[in-house]
């Protein structure tokens, strides 16, 4: 089976938000964290024929689609799970949301690596909450969250420790060694661990593995809530499939608890989708990466060639955190937009005077955007 990741299917005139953006611009968008490439064959063949029956009640979650989660936690990360740890979600997002929710009483706060994806903030700031930043700061070529340093700032008031990884907006994968890191300041400080997965199969750097936060050992799986998906994995964001790993009964019973009434069921199509891409998408996710690290390299070698601009190679994902502090522009992402190059701001992430980049796309695209940037910057090289 020939799989072409040059395709470019045309997402100008549809119900993309990517796209949509900048609607009528010249604009490129690289933000929004979706890729343009088509999901597996497999997922569209399936979601085609469930379509084909007509018939769209309320669903079940799979049982196969539950065997294959089993399953892919063991043999891709050595992580044991049961099935009943396993609580669906239409959505990531509302996972963050409903673990704060569930741990934080409105007068106590939650922990953060910052610069972090934005729907962090903003779920630890539901109904009055604060958040306290763990400062994220370059070490060795990565990107890594310096909780030394964030110890001085607690009051005990803390009870989440929200985690990404890999991390999102730098593409740090973990090593072992920083997560039981991790897991020692959770331990001091009494926290449950909120650790969002979900681009756990894009890791982009040879010989390096993901390793759950929860499979360090027992202490670690009783404190966490594992969010994964197969969204970002096999381009299926907008189905709306994800789930939370808690195989801490209380944390579990709380999290239910609080998710009554208010988060949604699953979609149909969703689980068709999941089941699809888990099962039979193997094959379609590795011609992906082998791509995406191409990708990768491209921007990497040809942004750090351009004046103000640094961008440490992402380890995983398919995002790049470009820092632009030396950059003369009081905007970096206003002034490349201008540009015609549309990437996520810096400042929704904490850091305003950078900007993080979608790599998940056509090459020609991505050479085309590259292109602008490096026009755009011409100036500052006289």
């Amino acid at each position: 089976m020939a799989l072409n990741f040059d395709l470019r299917v045309d997402r100008s005139h549809s119900d993309s938000v990517k796209w949509n953006k900048y609607n009528n611009q010249d604009v490129i968008p690289l933000w929004v964290a979706d890729t343009d490439f088509k999901s597996p064959p497999q997922v569209i063949n399936e979601l085609q024929q469930r379509v084909a029956e007509g018939v769209f009640g309320y669903g079940i979650t799979p049982p196969e689609l539950i065997d294959l989660v089993v399953k892919r936690m063991a043999d891709r990360y050595g992580w044991a799970i049961q099935p009943q740890w396993i609580v669906w979600l239409p959505g990531l997002v509302c996972g963050l949301n409903v673990a704060v929710c569930a741990n934080v009483a409105p007068h106590e706060s939650s922990l953060m690596p910052v610069p972090i994806y934005p729907p962090f903030m903003q779920a630890a700031q539901s109904e009055g909450r604060q958040f306290k930043s763990v400062p994220v700061v370059k070490r060795h070529q990565r990107w890594v969250a310096d909780f030394a340093a964030a110890e001085s700032r607690l009051d005990g008031n803390e009870k989440l420790l929200m985690l990404c990884n890999p991390y999102n907006p730098g593409g740090t994968v973990y090593r072992r060694e920083e997560l039981r890191e991790q897991l020692a300041f959770a331990k001091r400080h009494g926290l449950v661990v909120c650790s969002d997965e979900i681009h756990c199969d894009l890791i982009l750097e040879p010989g390096l593995q993901h390793i759950p936060f929860a499979s360090l050992n027992a202490d670690a799986e009783q404190r966490s809530i594992t969010l994964i998906s197969p969204s970002k994995t096999f381009n299926l964001a907008g189905l709306g499939a994800s789930l939370a790993i808690i195989p801490n009964p209380s944390l579990r019973r709380k999290f239910l608890d609080t998710s009554k009434g208010i988060v949604p069921h699953v979609n149909i199509l969703a689980y068709v989708a999941a089941t699809a891409a888990y099962r039979d998408g193997e094959a379609w996710l590795n011609a992906q990466l082998g791509y995406l690290r191409e990708n990768r390299n491209l921007a990497t070698s040809r942004i750090n060639a351009m004046p103000g601009l640094r961008m440490l190679a992402p380890e995983g994902t398919y995002l790049g955190w470009i820092d632009a502090s030396a950059l003369p522009v009081e905007d970096p992402y206003r002034f490349f937009v201008e540009a015609g190059v549309g990437f996520s701001g810096g400042a929704e992430f904490g850091a305003p005077m950078c900007v993080r980049i979608n790599f998940g796309c056509q090459r020609s695209l991505l050479e085309k955007a590259l292109d602008r940037m490096d026009a755009a910057l011409e100036k500052f090289r006289r």
